[in-house]
């Protein structure tokens, strides 16, 4: 009685990790929404960009609409990584706790954007796209703020320079990451066939 109690309550529990599918579809709905409304947005940009090269428009007119377009250019980016960080998410948290996607595994395009084994991978993969959303984040603030002193560069310029050591320092994570270990798996073999070729 008491092992079939046990066995009971531990398949309940393992079972547990289906409740996972509602984050996952919740992800899903969510980057179907920030799609959505990022693409209205840039069809709405477009519509009014119909007018730029009308005469009657004024120079400052004409520096507006560029000025308003770039920020939407730029916006729509930031809503269209935001919405790649949520499908990212959502396979992730699938192929960990539920299942593997087969279908992905069989697809060229998978080696880019999924084979998360660990919550590590989730997690770094995450971080990087987060990380472009942020360089995003610091253009369109760019774009949008206008500079009247000189410590304001500064500022601007210690952002940009932090920018792109954090890009640096990702980028070098990988280099120096799965390609050492392979490049010392490699050394491995080949000291190993030496030895046995002696």
């Amino acid at each position: 009685m008491r092992r079939l109690i046990e066995t009971t309550f531990e398949s309940l529990l393992w079972n547990s990790r289906f409740v996972v599918v509602v984050a996952v579809l919740a992800s899903i709905a969510a980057a179907l929404g920030v799609f959505y409304v990022v693409t209205v947005d840039v069809v709405y940009a477009i519509v009014h960009l119909l007018d730029y090269a009308s005469p009657a428009m004024s120079e400052a007119a004409r520096q507006e609409v560029r000025n308003n377009t770039l920020t939407h250019v730029v916006e729509a980016v930031d809503g269209y990584l935001l919405a790649t960080v949520l499908i990212i998410f959502a396979l992730g948290l699938y192929e960990l706790f539920v299942s593997d996607l087969d279908v992905a595994r069989r697809s060229r395009a998978a080696s880019k954007v999924l084979v998360i084994d660990t919550l590590d991978d989730l997690k770094n993969r995450l971080a990087k796209v987060i990380l472009m959303i942020l360089v995003v984040k610091l253009f369109e603030n760019a774009v949008r703020t206008e500079m009247v002193s000189a410590l304001e560069l500064v500022y601007l310029g210690a952002a940009i320079a932090l920018v792109g050591v954090a890009l640096y320092l990702t980028h070098g994570g990988e280099s120096h990451g799965p390609g050492k270990s392979a490049g010392a798996r490699g050394r491995t073999h080949g000291a190993a066939d030496e030895e046995h070729g002696s």
